[in-house]
């Protein structure tokens, strides 16, 4: 039975994580921002889930580093120690790269990038004062490997966050915490209709005809994810899990896409082999693997 704190639980992948971890008989602290507000109904139901573990719903906006800080001091008052963060919180964009200001750019860094960061710094600091080892996961996407028009802004913030969280990988396991990705490909959540769009208005105008090609192409994706053979949400809580429960040590990267899995393992393969070399030369290479033991 591990602690797990999961972010972003209100919907989608991390409601889903947080369920199928109760399942299991796993302690989930399921954060999310409002939960007597907006999503006070999210809140209530995971309340009312009927699992082996014990819930704690608890108030958290990544992008706030006070409100970080609360959330994992309640995490650790109500069951005294942390095994597991899921960084999941995120949001994704659509729009014509050039036509996000400055401000919507940092805006969505602050959410997928520095709040895995903020959350990490804090839980880490728990994690090591207790010195029982200890697992991040990441919750990145496919487009933090491969590169489709139309969501620049996204795909440069999952880029970056698989960078931090391979660095954590490799910095941290001499201390027994592992750190590890996972690369949901298309799946049938509100994703598409929480993304957030280019908002230079000034820009969008002088585009033209092209302007309208990322509602276009978003629409399209869209169409092929309310299928009826769509891979189903669950699969990506389900790889969660399994990272969670793994014993030994855990691949780096998980692909989660049943229909197009081929390319962005390709280039986790390519890039492990290059990685391996480099980290030779450095005597680096007993990092490769993340810890060899931990608890979490």
């Amino acid at each position: 039975m591990k602690n797990v704190f999961i972010t972003g639980s209100s919907s989608g992948f991390g409601k889903l994580t947080t369920e199928a971890l109760l399942a299991r008989g796993h302690n989930g602290f399921a954060t999310m921002r409002a939960p007597h507000g907006d999503n006070a109904e999210a809140a209530e139901a995971l309340r009312a889930f009927e699992g082996e573990g014990r819930v704690h719903v608890i108030e958290c906006d990544v992008t706030d580093d006070i409100m970080v800080e609360k959330a994992v001091r309640a995490a650790l008052e109500a069951e005294g120690h942390i095994d597991v963060v899921v960084n999941n919180a995120g949001a994704g964009s659509m729009g014509m790269t050039e036509a996000f200001t400055p401000e919507a750019m940092h805006a969505l860094f602050d959410l997928n990038v520095y709040g895995p960061h903020r959350v990490n710094r804090w839980a880490l600091r728990a994690m090591r004062d207790r010195g029982a080892g200890g697992l991040l996961v990441h919750v990145s996407s496919t487009l933090g490997r491969m590169v489709v028009p139309y969501c620049g802004a996204y795909t440069a913030s999952k880029f970056a966050l698989e960078g931090l969280a391979e660095s954590y990988r490799y910095e941290l396991a001499p201390d027994g915490i592992d750190s590890v990705i996972v690369e949901p490909g298309g799946f049938a959540t509100n994703f598409l209709a929480a993304m957030r769009k280019a908002d230079d208005a000034a820009c969008l105008a002088n585009l033209g005809p092209s302007g309208d090609a990322p509602d276009a192409f978003w629409g399209r994706l869209g169409a092929q994810r309310a299928t009826d053979d769509a891979p189903p949400p669950t699969l990506v809580a389900d790889a969660i899990v399994g990272l969670i429960e793994m014993d030994g040590p855990r691949p780096l990267r998980t692909v989660v896409d049943p229909r197009r899995s081929a390319g962005p393992e390709a280039l986790n393969t390519a890039q492990a082999a290059l990685q391996r070399s480099v980290f030779e030369a450095l005597a680096l290479d007993d990092r490769l693997e993340g810890p060899k033991s931990h608890i979490a």
